[in-house]
């Protein structure tokens, strides 16, 4: 990991302002996913490296910066989480999603070429940066707000990382805009479904089970209305035109097009979400 990275001990995490966000369910549910997420993430990232063996620019990156970055983003995820409700049983509830999301990272699950699944990448990234983006935007609590914003950057430049190699490997690939899209597509349709929703299902399920960690509310008796408010608080606050900007990059189209084909999407995607 470069030097320059930020690292568990940046985090302030003493002066965290408690009362802002411990009685919060969605924000609670929502940190509490992410950490799950991002604390398995070595889980794929082993498939990528393998998938990448004899490219040692793209494995040497994978393995020297990647993964570690993603492992630190769910090391500190899980410290806040335990800093605010420490009664949450957070190794419990992370067993039981793990060894659910465990199932789905197999060689299978990759593009049929590599610049495809840099494609894939990249919508994974864009989503990630978005994602934790939003929470940002619906925080009021400093030290998340920091910790969330320190993420988001990195999901940035992991963004910038992918589509690098992804220009390598449409050259190599021949790729047309065709392949392009059909993996941006596959991979935007699985968004919403696969590791996000199984970590949310069993933050919740555990939220249920403990009862409200530590003085908090009550916690509401409908698995199903606790999910659906943390999803409604990444949706209100989602950053679509740059979800949908960094969607669009690798179809490497003129920035007129781009520009007329960005505005209507992100208005789709405004009344998706918010409906």
């Amino acid at each position: 990991m470069s030097s320059t990275h930020w690292s568990l001990a940046d985090l302030a995490l003493s002066r965290v302002d408690t009362g802002l966000v411990r009685d919060h369910d969605a924000l609670f549910l929502l940190v509490c996913s992410a950490s799950f997420i991002e604390s398995g993430s070595d889980t794929y990232t082993r498939n990528l490296i393998e998938h990448f063996d004899d490219d040692p620019a793209v494995a040497g990156w994978l393995r020297d910066h990647w993964e570690p970055e993603e492992l630190q983003h769910g090391a500190a995820l899980k410290a806040y989480v335990r800093q605010v409700w420490p009664g949450f049983d957070w190794e419990t509830a992370y067993a039981g999603f793990f060894e659910e999301y465990a199932r789905l990272c197999t060689m299978d699950e990759l593009e049929p070429t590599r610049g495809q699944e840099m494609v894939a990448r990249c919508i994974v990234e864009m989503g990630t940066t978005t994602y934790y983006q939003a929470l940002y935007e619906a925080c009021d609590e400093p030290v998340l707000r920091d910790l969330f914003w320190r993420i988001r950057c990195d999901e940035v430049r992991h963004y910038k990382n992918f589509y690098s190699f992804f220009l390598k490997y449409r050259e190599i690939e021949g790729l047309h805009r065709g392949q392009v899209i059909a993996a941006l597509v596959r991979r935007a349709l699985e968004l919403r479904r696969e590791d996000a929703t199984i970590a949310l299902r069993h933050a919740v399920n555990a939220r249920l089970r403990t009862g409200a960690p530590d003085g908090g509310p009550a916690p509401i008796a409908n698995a199903d209305a606790l999910a659906q408010e943390a999803i409604q608080l990444v949706s209100a606050n989602l950053p679509m035109d740059l979800a949908v900007r960094m969607m669009l990059k690798p179809l490497l189209l003129k920035p007129g097009l781009q520009r007329a084909v960005a505005r209507p999407l992100a208005a789709l995607g405004r009344r998706v979400l918010l409906n």
